[in-house]
């Protein structure tokens, strides 16, 4: 009998929390030499929640509680 696929709940785009310290990426980009818009921050951030939720279907879907690094 197949086990039923495990889903992650994920959360409204609108609903999220920048996940990165917004002078620390302008920090960095700065050191390159560079400038950053005001949309680089939450473009990180909504990039950084994809590989997240991906990571969780995929923790979720070998059973396991736990992300690990060869998850993201």
């Amino acid at each position: 009998m197949a086990k039923a696929k495990k889903t992650v709940k994920k959360t409204a785009k609108k609903d999220r929390e920048v996940l990165v310290v917004t002078s620390k990426v302008k920090d960095y980009i700065k050191s390159l030499g560079l400038q950053s818009s005001g949309e680089v921050v939450p473009a990180l951030s909504d990039k950084i929640y994809a590989i997240l939720d991906e990571s969780a279907e995929r923790t979720k879907n070998n059973n396991r509680a736990t992300v690990r690094p060869h998850d993201l």
